[in-house]
């Protein structure tokens, strides 16, 4: 066996680095170890329209698709937190599209869709419901925060929090703002609004005073009809402190609710105002609460919001308005693990995903 010299060695090693670190370079041989994730930037938000950006965008984890970043309104200065709010500054949660590129020509529909009462904007089950139905989707959305009892509604009687002008702050405010720092579809053919619950509410309630907006509205159980024993639970979302503090008054949101001093609720109460919805894409979707024995509150809240759905669908029928409603009763043929009770995830993920295909069929997308 010949032996090589101790110089001729090196010499031989330092070329085979050289020529590894060139071959690194070109991608042939790769990293000599797994590379660290190079984090990218979100984009960044400038102030317009009334809003004040006081928290830059900041991705929730490492998969960057969903940041949240903070605003200040005029329209709700101060309003009632839940536990680790700041009153005043309102987080907004965005998922983009994979592949989103700021500085590309490419322009993305947005789909806003609404929390429930008493939740946050930036909950984990609502990112988690988000990505999985627009998993590889050109789909951005977004979530408000609309507060633990904002009811998506300029209130009547704010009392001592002042201006409560949920709905100037999301339709004037918001969505300006984010057809401004966005590459978004910023017209009506590249947006649809869905919610659950009181967002549900919040949805039909903006497509219906606001139908210029939006293409597609979608309520997840959502509380619909004002003439029922719905008026009860607003009220008592508005005097209990779990909804936020402070509590407010029995006729803060949409004043008296006692007959004959009732006319704002009766005038906001969505499932009667359908007739402005003509034109646009509606779905509706609702349990029965199943085992009404089992989780009882949770299920005889589904009941009820699901007669909300009904009173809605023979409306729109009435109007000669198509609509897709989802009356999954049971929800043993909906989704594994839905069982027809209110605010189950289960559920509420396939709600969203039979949304979604639903408004990617109508909306302007790449």
């Amino acid at each position: 066996m010949k032996f090589l010299s101790r110089a001729v060695l090196r010499g031989r090693v330092a070329a085979l680095v050289g020529l590894a670190a060139i071959f690194g370079m070109l991608g042939v041989f790769g990293p000599a170890a797994p590379a660290a994730h190079a984090a990218s930037t979100p984009p960044h938000f400038a102030d317009g329209f009334g809003l004040t950006v006081v928290g830059q965008p900041k991705w929730m984890d490492d998969n960057e698709r969903t940041f949240t970043f903070q605003v200040k309104s005029d329209q709700v200065p101060a309003y009632s937190v839940l536990p680790g709010q700041v009153s005043g500054e309102h987080t907004v949660m965005v998922t983009l599209p994979a592949g989103y590129d700021g500085a590309a020509a490419t322009r993305y529909p947005v789909h806003y869709t609404l929390h429930g009462a008493p939740e946050y904007p930036n909950a984990p089950r609502n990112k988690i419901i988000t990505e999985r139905a627009t998993e590889g989707l050109p789909l951005i959305t977004v979530t408000p925060n609309g507060g633990g009892r904002g009811w998506y509604s300029n209130w009547v009687n704010p009392g001592a929090l002042g201006r409560q002008n949920w709905e100037t702050f999301h339709l004037d405010q918001l969505i300006p703002l984010v057809d401004a720092n966005l590459k978004t579809v910023a017209a009506k053919e590249g947006r649809a609004i869905s919610g659950h619950s009181m967002g549900g509410f919040g949805a039909f309630h903006y497509a219906e005073h606001r139908p210029d907006l939006f293409s597609y509205v979608g309520s997840f159980s959502g509380d619909l009809d004002f003439n029922t024993e719905i008026r009860a639970a607003v009220v008592g979302s508005e005097l209990l402190e779990q909804y936020g503090t402070p509590a407010v008054a029995a006729d803060a949101v949409f004043g008296s609710p006692v007959w004959p001093f009732d006319g704002v609720w009766n005038e906001q109460s969505a499932a009667q105002h359908v007739r402005s919805l003509r034109g646009l894409g509606v779905a509706m979707y609702a349990g029965d609460g199943g085992d009404l024995t089992v989780d009882p509150v949770l299920a005889v809240a589904e009941n009820r919001v699901r007669q909300t759905a009904l009173v809605a669908a023979a409306n729109l029928t009435a109007e000669g308005i198509p609509y897709r409603f989802a009356d999954y009763h049971d929800g043993s043929s909906w989704a594994e693990g839905c069982t027809g009770k209110h605010s189950q995830q289960a559920c509420i993920q396939a709600d969203m995903n039979d949304f979604v295909k639903l408004i990617m069929k109508r909306l302007r997308h790449p």
